[in-house]
Order: structure tokens, then sequence, then C-alpha cells
């Protein structure tokens, strides 16, 4: 079960925040199965970070783990992690109630949601489990074995009648699972994640602590009084004076206008051109038709700072719209469904 906590920051000038995931050690897996570590290193001189903190179980000792003097705000975001022969036995319990079996009141993946929601009240819960396409390929290379022992057994006694084999373990289908995750999102609105691997689980863990992380920034951010309302620097326009101060700006707005553009793209597009005569000048350069519509592509994005930051391209959809925006013609022209 992991819990990600982050320091409130005053201002963007100021440190970055530090990011902590408390860790149940009777979750965690053997030594060296779960990597849990920030995907970037932070920017020399700056405070930002992610703290892995193994938890002695309660409140007051979980407190005392933190560093004493910092200012921290739990989020309410909590990774809960189910080990694969717990989760299939709840499938199962599922499963035998709604086959009208009810003897015993054994625990499935709902009411474990509701004990889990009753302990921690007002806490959004997300469920995680490992191997559980492993366990699958496991038992379809059983049913192979069992069905070829089958045969070759009815083969020596010359009979031509199907048996039917059971097997001793627990056996769960795709489908038992499919109408177990079902059941419990529509009943708890919670979903289940699978991993093939403890290390995918660690890289999990690490995007899920950011991505909790970023979330208050991003509402901050968002906070319009209506969402179809345009701020006021887009209804009021860029000032440019007659030195040309103003005009980047003006450059700027103008790609952000396309369809699926964030500020942090327009900025990487008029970054690396930043005029628009530039950018003709360097599509007259190309030496086809399809290196004009990809020369954009590759140019980096990179949203946030520090342990934050992510980093992604521009992408050909982009770039081939942007092409066609500068070099067309057709003052009809579609930019979104053309090519």
């Amino acid at each position: 079960m992991a819990a990600s906590e982050l320091r409130s920051e005053e201002s963007d000038e100021e440190e970055l925040p530090t990011l902590a995931s408390l860790l149940q050690p009777a979750l965690l897996p053997p030594p060296g199965g779960l990597s849990h570590r920030p995907s970037s290193s932070p920017e020399p001189g700056r405070a930002a970070g992610v703290v892995v903190v193994v938890s002695s179980g309660s409140e007051e000792e979980e407190e005392e783990d933190i560093e004493e003097g910092d200012e921290w705000t739990e989020e309410p975001n909590v990774l809960v992690l189910l080990r694969l022969e717990e989760f299939l036995a709840m499938v199962h319990h599922y499963k035998q109630e709604a086959e009208g079996c009810t003897e015993g009141q054994k625990e499935t993946l709902q009411s474990y949601v509701a004990h889990v929601m009753e302990k921690m009240p007002g806490k959004i819960l997300a469920l995680a489990v490992v191997e559980v396409e492993n366990y699958f390929r496991i038992q379809s290379k059983k049913r192979l074995q069992v069905a070829a022992a089958s045969r070759n057994q009815e083969e020596k006694q010359g009979k031509r009648r199907r048996k039917t084999v059971k097997d001793s373990g627990l056996e769960i289908t795709r489908l038992d699972v499919e109408n177990a995750l079902v059941d419990l999102q529509l009943c708890k609105q919670v979903q289940v994640s699978f991993f093939e691997n403890w290390e995918e689980l660690g890289e999990f863990a690490t995007m899920f602590t950011k991505a909790v992380a970023e979330a208050p920034f991003k509402r901050e951010r968002e906070k319009t009084g209506f969402s179809f309302y345009l701020e006021k620097g887009w209804c009021g326009g860029v000032k440019v004076d007659h030195s040309g101060k103003g005009l980047f700006e003006v450059w700027k707005r103008q790609i952000q206008q396309f369809n699926r553009v964030s500020l942090e793209m327009a900025e990487a597009v008029v970054s690396a051109y930043p005029s628009p005569q530039l950018l003709i000048q360097a599509y007259s350069r190309c030496s086809s038709e399809q290196e004009r519509e990809n020369m954009l592509a590759n140019i980096p994005v990179r949203r946030g700072e520090g342990v934050t930051a992510t980093s992604r391209r521009v992408g050909p959809d982009l770039s081939r719209r942007i092409y066609l925006q500068m070099t067309s013609h057709d003052p009809d022209l579609y930019l979104d469904v053309t090519g």
C-alpha cells in the first residue's frame, strides 16, 4: 500500500516539492524485486526528489518516518497491492456468490474494498496485482498437458469417449476475472491494474506518485469561470510596438490556435523556429514533401520541472498540420482530416 505525500509549494519560484511514498513492508516482494525510483534526476541546486519511506505500520510511527520540521499535505490517493493468491481467491468467492453458493461469508473484491474504505475514510483507492498473466499462461499449459495425458490414456485403453479431468487447484478463467472487475467498478468505482512483474509495479508506483503530486497544480492552473470562456489575454490580443517587441508572442499564439496544442507544445515549436519566416526557410531546405511534413515531429516538448518533469515529442500529426497551414494556398483546407 503506497500513499503519496506532497510538500506544499507557495510559488513557482520557490523550491520544487518533495514527494514521499509510504510503503508497507509486509507488502514488499523479496529483496531487489520492487524498483521504486524517480525516472529523472532533479536539476542541480533545486530541492526536488522522491523519498521512499518503509512505514512501520501505525500512524504515529509513519509521521516519525518523515522528516520533522517540514510541512506535508497528505493526498487522498492510495495504491493497494493485492497478492495474487488473495486476488484469485476473491474472484473465486465472487463467482460462487454469483452462482448462488452462499456457504459462509467469504471475502470478495467488493467486500475487501468496502473494508479498506471503512478503515481509511475519504481515500481514493487503486488496486494493483502482479503476475496475473503469468498465472493464465501456467493454467493454459496445465490444461494442454492434462488433455494430452487424457488422450494418451484413452488410446491405451482403446476408448474413444470423453473424460472429465478435475484439477485439484483453484482455477480461475479470464471471464471470471472480468466479471469480478466489472462488479467492483460499478459498485465501488475502483479499478484494478495488472503488472507482469515487480519492476513494472515499481515504475507504476513512481508514475502514480508523480501524477498525484502534479494534480493540485493542474487543478489550480485550469481554474476558470467557464470552460468555454477565453482568458482576458486571449481576448485582448498581444501588443506589438514599433520595434517588433511582442511578435514572438503573436507567433506562439498562432501555433496555440491549432487543435490539441498545449502551451508547452507551442513554446517548443517557436523556440526551435522563432519566426514564421525562419520556419518557411527551413521547409525550403528539405529535399522531399515527406521530409517537410515530418520536420517538426522530433522537437522535444518538456512539461514541469525536476522530479515531476515529463518529456514527449511534437509528433508527426502536428508537424504535418503546421506544414500544411504554412504552405497551402487552399483557404478551405481542413487540417485534421487531410492526408
